[in-house]
């Protein structure tokens, strides 16, 4: 029976242990003279030391914080609330709580005699939320920022005028962060302060000064398109002023693409003929090849760098052979240069009411007098469609046949630059070697109509390769077609005109001419003017 009895007060004492070590804990007192931060906690217990750590943390969040940027005006004053303060060392209430409670006896003893003597101090740690400061910085500084803008020019009626530029300021997030972190970390008494953000400045390039030497013409081209639509010059119009207008400092590099695309209706752009897997397909922005084209050239005659460009897939009738400078804005295909002078370069672009577009490369001329630049065009290898490619259109009747693209030549060429001094040969280089595919003629031929037997008569007419061959088939089966499909009239045995359910007349003067012999050939050729993939 004592067993027993001792036996359930073990176990009672084993139950009701957690709950009288917590309960002790709960009525423990922190020792006299200790304070965390600026809060005296003497005799506190463990959520009294608390909850007043947490009052005071509340009043250092209406600390206000006043943020300055690089320039005068670039300054936001927020609170230690709004960048998110906390405290996170929130076990140090624990440590004053145990303050003489841990250790052998000598160290317990030593740590009362040190909170009788001169107390104990125990330090708050602070921090910020990084997501609340960013918050802060794109919804209060963003005006902190300021895009850097370079000294630049505009040429209108022949004169130049200086552009002027500004610096550029853009906020450091990561450093400014840190800054703020190390800030109350360090010794921050919980007062307001005032701190300089870390912000990158980039100073404009260029200077009045500088500008005011460009002038000379350094290389000028000019190519004409008379014989494009409204659509087309509306593109070469467009990508010209996009393409016009630029300052380049010495090692800035052009690319086209980056100045004109996108293509799109919003940016100005109207659907019109383009190179697209060797055949001539509507896109936007069709046409704009000869813009990069014409300013190609006219960077040749500055000898400027060229760093990227490509020919044409096939050959384009607005330069000579490896005179061109394709772009496509989803093949791959840029034009671009550096301004490998001393000094800036200026690049102008016109088109004029005859349609005829100019660039002018404009710089400071540093090149020997008497010295000319020229460029030659060499074809290397020819090789022309002797076939033709016919395509089926079941939505053309049978009869109709059109040339839907005019066929290209295939040509191997290279651009050969020749430089004179007084008229005298100096130098002969080649600067690039251009490949052309050869393209035969696209050819629609309808078929709308056409039972097998029809069918079977053009397939073999196409197979021949002759193009009169299929023209004459494909009447021929159309009058057959018209044939069959007229009703005769019993009693004069004349066919029925459809229009008037009468039969047909028979004077000759007044003959409805043969439904074959109306179908007209078109045999005009597509205008091919554009890029590769996209808009040439």
């Amino acid at each position: 029976m004592k067993k027993i009895v001792i036996g359930l007060a073990f176990m009672a004492v084993l139950i009701l242990a957690p709950s009288m070590i917590a309960q002790a804990k709960t009525q423990a007192k922190i020792p006299n003279g200790v304070t965390i931060g600026s809060v005296d906690v003497s005799g506190m217990t463990h959520d009294e030391a608390y909850a007043a750590v947490s009052s005071y943390m509340d009043t250092l969040s209406s600390a206000n914080i006043t943020l300055k940027g690089a320039r005068d005006e670039d300054v936001v004053t927020v609170t230690a609330a709004d960048l998110g303060l906390t405290w996170t060392n929130t076990d140090v209430v624990e440590s004053a709580l145990n303050i003489g409670k841990e250790g052998n006896v000598v160290q317990r003893y030593k740590q009362l005699k040190d909170v009788a003597n001169g107390g104990v101090a125990l330090d708050l740690e602070y921090a910020f939320d990084d997501t609340m400061i960013m918050d802060v910085f794109a919804g209060k500084c963003d005006t902190f920022n300021v895009a850097e803008v370079d000294y630049g020019l505009t040429r209108e009626n022949g004169t130049f005028s200086v552009v002027d530029g500004n610096t550029g300021y853009e906020l450091n997030q990561t450093a400014s962060i840190e800054l703020l972190q190390n800030y109350i970390t360090d010794g921050w008494d919980g007062s307001d302060f005032d701190i300089a953000l870390s912000v990158d400045v980039t100073e404009p390039k260029g200077s009045a000064e500088e500008l005011a030497k460009v002038g000379d013409v350094l290389g000028t081209y000019s190519t004409s398109y008379k014989t494009s639509g409204a659509a087309r010059s509306g593109n070469i119009s467009n990508g010209c002023k996009l393409a016009s207008g630029i300052t380049l400092y010495p090692g800035d590099e052009f690319s086209m693409l980056e100045n004109i695309t996108p293509f799109t209706e919003a940016n100005g752009y109207f659907l019109a003929g383009s190179y697209l897997q060797g055949q001539v397909v509507e896109s936007f922005g069709g046409g704009i090849c000869q813009v990069s084209t014409t300013l190609y050239n006219a960077v040749l005659r500055a000898e400027l760098e060229v760093t990227e460009r490509y020919n044409h897939s096939m050959i384009v009738n607005y330069v000579d052979p490896s005179e061109d400078a394709a772009i496509a804005e989803n093949g791959g295909k840029n034009f671009k240069f550096k301004n490998n002078t001393d000094y800036p370069i200026y690049i102008d672009g016109y088109t004029t009411s005859s349609k005829t577009i100019t660039f002018t490369i404009y710089g400071v001329e540093t090149r020997q007098a008497g010295r000319v630049v020229s460029y030659e065009s060499e074809v290397l290898e020819t090789t022309v469609p002797t076939t033709d490619t016919f395509v089926l259109d079941s939505s053309q009747p049978v009869g109709y046949v059109k040339v839907t693209q005019s066929a290209h030549n295939g040509i191997k060429a290279q651009l050969w630059k020749i430089v004179t001094v007084d008229g005298k040969e100096e130098s002969r280089e080649v600067v690039n070697s251009s490949t052309y595919t050869m393209v035969p003629r696209i050819v629609a031929v309808g078929t709308a109509g056409a039972d097998e037997n029809v069918l079977a008569q053009i397939n073999a007419a196409i197979a021949t390769g002759s193009y009169d061959q299929v023209v004459a088939t494909s009447n021929s089966m159309a009058a057959v077609i018209a044939a069959q499909s007229q009703q005769i009239d019993p009693a004069t045995g004349l066919p029925i005109d459809p229009a008037t359910g009468l039969p047909a007349t028979t004077d000759p003067s007044v003959a409805t001419p043969d439904a074959a012999a109306s179908q007209q050939t078109d045999t005009t050729g597509s205008e091919a003017q554009s890029a590769d993939g996209t808009t040439g």
